[in-house]
């Protein structure tokens, strides 16, 4: 005489349990999973969008600070170079560093939104999703 013994406590819990019991179990742990990723994608955007803000923020501020260095540098330089080399050379000279600059200060933006991740921990649970739902033998 044996008797047989369920191999696990799931196959246990299938073996006790109705088939309507088991399908409310399984929607509510699936609408359970569902508000837990969008929980995760609330908190990720939000970490995306704080960032992106203080890159857009700093791209701002460059571009006002630039604009005064640019405006009170420049005149003073444009004028002190006039005298060596006259008025129009001494202005291209002073717009071709302003040129550097810009293009310093510009790339150093783009790096900072470039580095926002946007949401790799819910893409991440989204795609373990579909595995789960398998059934294994």
């Amino acid at each position: 005489m044996t008797s047989e013994m369920p191999d696990t406590a799931a196959h246990a819990k299938a073996e006790t349990s109705s088939l309507g019991d088991l399908l409310a179990e399984v929607t509510r742990d699936m609408s359970t999973l569902m508000r837990q990723e969008v929980e995760l994608a609330k908190v990720e955007l939000k970490q995306s969008a704080t960032r992106a803000g203080k890159g857009s923020g700093m791209l701002a501020g460059a571009s006002v600070a630039g604009h005064f260095v640019l405006l009170f540098l420049s005149l003073g330089l444009w004028w002190a170079l006039g005298y060596v080399m006259g008025l129009g050379w001494s202005a291209v000279v002073i717009a071709v560093i302003w040129g550097i600059v810009a293009a310093i200060l510009a790339t150093l933006g783009r790096k900072e939104l470039n580095a926002i991740k946007g949401m790799p921990q819910t893409a991440q649970t989204l795609q373990e999703i579909p595995p789960t739902l398998k059934p294994t033998t």
